[in-house]
């Protein structure tokens, strides 16, 4: 276990900070450090008039194989390709409101697997066609008595079971087959070592062999944290803690990008150690702040970050919670 208040303090590089809006010209704006240093693309998927198309966002990115980013807004999945420019758009009442997804490719083609917060479910679609195939309900097979049901994540096992985490309600994480057929549940709401204060994101740390579920405990007291799981539900470890409130993990190779709803987001290495900090916002006004318009954006500066996925050049794309539907490119300095 590592704790991460002194590394962020040291793992910071500051850089000008541009207007992203209503500027003659926004200049990109550089961040990290080392290995894990990033530019800015300025004006990366804002539409002609250089206004976000997108919408309010509380949600997620995912790449597929061809490199066509997807990120969740209010009203649906807008899919973008490499260099900006939307390329097609799930806008209905199915496609609404993903809090968070996961991609993967299987026999059939490529599939996102998505939790609905607002809707009370997980929803498994085509990732070309957006064809709708499952449906993920509240499990009443499962025995428990909820008063509410809010899925903030979703993973999917080697075998194809799905894991959806309650991290709204009731901190239950639930296990389905392929099929949807419920199996079991673990977790629960609480502060202790193995109980859950908002279990907000989720993926499959693929760092290990078996692979493990690495879970965000969002709301944790005193500070935000990261947990290992292993895919039976059983505790194995708290990761790293001394976080704001870690809001997603994405993993590649031997990194994890982690984005902090305190507006950074942090990367930790194959040692579970903080090696950058990016976007840090030292603003208490904008930082955990839905409501920062895209005429008060500042380039390179974030607000409240939710979502992020790496491309396959080790590039990463990062969604703020925010009014006006942000979505920003972070090119990796080679």
């Amino acid at each position: 276990m590592n704790s991460g208040l002194r590394l962020i303090a040291t793992t910071i590089v500051l850089a000008v900070a541009f207007p992203a809006f209503g500027a003659d010209k926004v200049e990109p704006v550089r961040m990290g450090c080392g290995e894990m240093t990033f530019d800015t693309v300025p004006g990366w998927g804002l539409g002609p008039d250089g206004k976000s198309v997108i919408g309010p966002t509380h949600g997620a990115v995912v790449i597929d194989e061809a490199g066509n980013i997807y990120t969740s807004a209010k009203d649906g999945v807008f899919v973008f390709s490499p260099d900006g420019k939307v390329i097609r758009r799930f806008l209905d009442d199915e496609h609404s409101n993903l809090h968070d997804m996961e991609i993967r490719k299987e026999a059939d083609g490529e599939f996102i697997y998505g939790a609905r917060n607002v809707d009370a479910e997980g929803i498994k679609f085509h990732a070309e066609t957006g064809d709708i195939v499952l449906k993920l309900k509240f499990p009443e097979e499962s025995g428990l008595k909820l008063k509410k049901f809010s899925p903030t994540a979703i993973t999917v096992a080697p075998n194809g079971d799905i894991i959806l985490s309650d991290g709204y309600a009731s901190n239950h994480i639930f296990k389905f087959d392929k099929n949807g057929k419920y199996l079991s549940h673990f977790g629960a709401k609480g502060n202790g070592m193995r109980e859950f204060n908002t279990a907000h994101g989720m993926t499959l740390d693929t760092r290990y062999a078996p692979p493990r579920l690495l879970i965000c405990d969002r709301n944790h007291k005193p500070k935000g944290r990261l947990l290992h799981y292993d895919l039976d539900g059983n505790f194995i470890e708290e990761v790293v803690t001394g976080l704001g409130m870690p809001t997603s993990v994405s993993v590649q190779g031997d990194y994890v990008s982690v984005p902090d709803l305190h507006g950074r987001l942090v990367i930790l290495d194959k040692s579970n150690t903080i090696i950058a900090v990016l976007g840090h916002n030292s603003n208490p006004k904008t930082r955990v702040n839905f409501n920062v318009p895209q005429d008060q954006w500042i380039e390179g500066v974030f607000s409240g970050t939710h979502g992020s996925y790496w491309d396959k050049e080790g590039n990463l794309y990062v969604q703020d919670w925010n009014v006006s539907g942000r979505l920003m490119k972070l090119v990796r300095v080679k």
